[in-house]
């Protein structure tokens, strides 16, 4: 952007009139006039670090004419610019490329581009930490009505809700006595008050009723949900088959995550089952720490290749935009590798972001069997960015001094697509199941369960009898919304720590 100086004018009137009783002229005293200040970029702190960032890395910075770098040609239009709107959290919006909460569903480009008021709570979303009863499910629509409900799908160990008498496959549908709709769900599930009370309900011959029973649910603050839910090993017909439920990709964890690996080794696994159907993504540093478990420590083979604008892209010189299979966790723990030639992945609609990228990223090297629902196409890739310029707006945890006191603004925008070694990464619209089949609303089984029917359909495929295993669940509804939806890990895939910028020589 051009820069300009700014121009101050003032101004001294010497008026001269006639006083009607004396011919003789009067100098009446100078007066100046005021002048308001003009305004500097400085003035309006967020929305500058938010353009800034933006017109840096953001990955369709050349398609927004508002980012551009001839956008203004003067400094007084571009502190006009930042001054059009003065709510930090709209003008990041406007900015980015046809932003999904601006154009709605339908016409958005970006989808998943995120601002905090202050960057730590971004940071706590993105490491497992928020506020929460440990409760999550999914909301579904009835036929022809404005009213919805909800299943559970999971409860979080150590949880409040883990205390209480509510457990995976119930249905509630209301809270407070208010039965639940489109229009008042998030200011009942996700308003201001702490505790609330879900109505809970039957399902009986595929219908729901209320049953008069309530389940009180206090939400904790700065709880933290260890993602791995179920980790077990499962032998059938002589075949011992690793089972893991992963919710998040947290790096918090990652050691422990290992450790899981560890043990399937130690048990010789031959098969695995990854369980992600409610993982929404998370720390790629972590995808591929799992990928490298599954396939091996190949330190010479590609994983992905980051494609970001073409500002940055000609930034890099000598493969600084390849992320190759690792042989430590990010932590620089050895890596527990399984070496196998195949892997069965749960997915659904929840299924996105680092959790996709775990799947594109194996499919070149062993078979990779997807079972279960489409998943969401989430293909780009994020960074947290806050008010560091000293660190090119990258936030790290320990030049936190250096963040702009003036502008607590924390950013988590796309900047890029990763593509696997064959330069696949063409999935928004969602990467489809092997072998189809929607989770039955009554019948959600018990997870790690080798009843359970996503976890069923693995293991039938996995002993050559998928055959004889019917794919018809007895219940399904219109699919509405999810808590999925509101934790900070969902649709996020965080390239902390393996982005690689570098000047040229």
């Amino acid at each position: 952007m051009k820069k300009f100086p700014l121009l101050f004018f003032f101004l001294g009137i010497i008026v001269l009139s006639c006083n009607k009783n004396n011919d003789a002229p009067i100098i009446e005293e100078e007066q100046e006039t005021p002048v308001e200040e003009a305004k500097l970029p400085a003035d309006y702190p967020a929305q500058d670090f938010m353009w800034q960032a933006m017109n840096s890395y953001y990955f369709w910075q050349a398609d927004v004419a508002d980012l551009g770098d001839d956008r203004f040609d003067t400094s007084e239009k571009y502190v006009d610019f930042l001054a059009s709107e003065s709510d930090p959290g709209e003008f990041f919006y406007k900015i980015c490329n046809n932003h999904i909460s601006v154009v709605g569903e339908a016409q958005a480009v970006d989808r998943f581009s995120v601002a905090f008021e202050n960057y730590k709570d971004l940071v706590n979303v993105l490491s497992g930490v928020s506020m929460s009863n440990g409760v999550e499910f999914t909301l579904y629509a009835f036929q022809d009505s404005n009213d919805i409900f909800g299943v559970v799908n999971y409860i979080m160990p150590n949880s409040d809700a883990s205390n209480k008498q509510i457990k995976r496959g119930d249905a509630f549908v209301g809270v407070n006595g208010t039965t639940l709709n489109r229009d008042n769900y998030i200011d009942l599930l996700y308003g201001e008050n702490a505790t609330y009370t879900l109505n809970m309900a039957d399902i009986i011959d595929n219908t729901v009723t209320e049953n008069n029973v309530e389940v009180s649910l206090t939400k904790v603050e700065n709880f933290s949900e260890n993602p791995i839910l179920v980790s077990k090993v499962i032998e059938q017909n002589g075949v011992k088959i690793g089972y893991l439920m992963y919710n998040s990709f947290l790096a918090d964890y990652d050691e422990q995550l290992n450790d899981v690996f560890g043990n399937f080794k130690s048990e010789g696994i031959t098969e695995l089952v990854l369980d992600f159907r409610y993982n929404g993504g998370g720390r790629v540093s972590t995808a591929v720490q799992i990928a490298s478990s599954v396939y091996g420590t190949k330190t010479d083979e590609l994983f992905l290749k980051a494609r970001y604008n073409a500002k940055v892209q000609a930034i890099f010189t000598n493969r600084e935009d390849e992320t190759n299979f690792s042989d430590t966790t990010f932590g620089g723990v050895a890596i527990n590798e399984l070496n196998l030639k195949r892997v069965h992945v749960i997915t659904t609609t929840s299924t996105a972001s680092a959790s996709e990228l775990v799947i594109n990223g194996l499919t070149p090297y062993i078979d990779v069997v997807t079972i279960g629902d489409k998943t969401r196409g989430k293909n780009e890739f994020s960074i947290t960015l806050v008010d560091d310029a000293s660190n090119g707006f990258f936030y790290d945890p320990n030049t936190e001094e250096n963040i702009n006191p003036d502008n607590q603004w924390g950013i988590q925008p796309l900047l890029g697509r990763n593509e696997n070694a064959d330069g696949f990464s063409d999935y928004t619209t969602g990467l489809l199941p092997t072998l189809p089949l929607e989770e039955d609303i009554s019948n959600l089984g018990v997870l790690g369960n080798p009843s359970e029917p996503l976890l069923a359909l693995a293991l039938n495929h996995i002993s050559g009898e998928t055959a004889k295993y019917s794919r018809q669940p007895s219940m399904t509804a219109e699919l509405f919304s999810s808590s999925f939806e509101f934790k900070g890990t969902n649709n996020v895939s965080s390239m902390t720590g393996l982005i690689k910028m570098k000047p040229k020589d």
